[in-house]
């Protein structure tokens, strides 16, 4: 990865080159401990419930307005270090025509799931001008970011693959296994095709001025190391080799895969993401010259206010053995977060030098 952003046919903002989030990605001493949230853009903030009130989820990741401003307010709300571009994972599938739905309390819901070669090969590649809109909103957020960078989006093979095969959320991936152990050539289709889409996706945002990517495996925990190994890390591997020609800084981030973290960063990450379910230190030793994400619990900002900020003390200082340290929740911020709490929580973080 090189120091300057490389940008396809994007001309980055020059103060991005004295971002603390890019020189932690990097492996340098920024003047700060830089800090971002995963899902920081939603769910929490009144004013984002208030622009979304009788909007459905896929209708506003579509809209140019809707995202450039959803992407904005926790960056004008928390001045965080980054922002991250406003998407869901399945939005590339909708976007190339897949018969889906975000369902409220539910989830991704599919109408047809795959189960055969000819369900993969029905499904369309990703063309930019299939998210036009994607096009459109990143150019406008990078003109109002500035010097705070936009990370790009996408969700990782497995975790799209197991929404695609099981028809929506699941909480054994059996249907997913099934075909990942008895129809190894239909999986490796999927997870290629899968895996070219995603590459593609993040491709369009970084030419539009993404200046990272994070790639989102919300389901990987659910394999075993080897496992992972054979039939889930080469499709990773893959996307983020692919963007990796682009220059710019990849994060690779797992729920529950403490036991996955050296696989991760040997799959192409620039940065692995900790859960909060693996002490930092530990996930630290596990994923070689990196730098590393993480990984305060999200709950503890229900917690008292001193107990919130000793834990993040610690995150703090166990991040200083890594090669660069992003701070960041275990996870994503949940909804009934009180968005005060991570006022406070990002000014204590952006108060220790990097």
């Amino acid at each position: 990865m090189s120091e300057a952003v490389s940008t396809g046919d994007h001309q980055p903002d020059p103060r991005l080159a004295d971002s603390p989030f890019l020189a932690a990605c990097r492996g340098e001493r920024p003047a700060h401990v830089p800090v971002w949230y995963m899902r920081q853009a939603g769910r929490s903030l009144p004013e984002y419930l208030e622009v979304r009130e009788g909007v459905a989820m896929l209708d506003a990741c579509m809209d140019p307005d809707l995202v450039t401003e959803i992407t904005l307010q926790p960056v004008r709300r928390y001045g965080v270090d980054a922002a991250i571009f406003f998407s869901d994972i399945v939005l590339p599938l909708k976007a190339v025509g897949v018969d889906l739905d975000i369902k409220p309390g539910v989830g991704p819901v599919v109408a047809d799931p795959v189960a055969t070669l000819a369900d993969v090969e029905a499904i369309p590649d990703l063309t930019p001008d299939a998210v036009d809109f994607v096009d459109a909103a990143v150019r406008r957020l990078v003109g109002e970011l500035g010097g705070t960078p936009l990370i790009g989006f996408a969700g990782a093979p497995f975790t799209v693959a197991s929404y695609l095969v099981e028809g929506g959320p699941s909480k054994d991936h059996a249907r997913t296994k099934a075909m990942m152990f008895g129809a190894p050539d239909v999986w490796d289709a999927l997870m290629r095709k899968i895996g070219g889409i995603a590459a593609a996706y993040l491709e369009v945002q970084v030419r539009a001025g993404a200046s990272a990517v994070q790639l989102f495996d919300s389901w990987a925990g659910a394999t075993s190391p080897r496992d992972y190994r054979e039939h889930v890390k080469p499709y990773s591997a893959a996307v983020l080799e692919r963007v990796g020609a682009l220059g710019v800084p990849r994060i690779h981030f797992g729920v529950g895969t403490s036991e996955l973290l050296a696989d991760m960063g040997d799959a192409g990450a620039d940065v692995v993401g900790v859960d909060w379910r693996t002490p930092l230190d530990v996930g630290i030793s596990r994923i070689g010259d990196r730098a590393v994400q993480g990984n305060l619990d999200p709950t503890l900002v229900f917690a008292p206010a001193d107990v919130m900020l000793a834990r993040a003390a610690e995150v703090v200082e166990a991040g200083r053995a890594a090669r660069g340290h992003v701070f960041n929740l275990g996870h994503g911020v949940l909804p009934a977060t009180d968005p005060a709490r991570l006022e406070e929580l990002t000014a204590f973080v952006q108060s220790h030098a990097g």
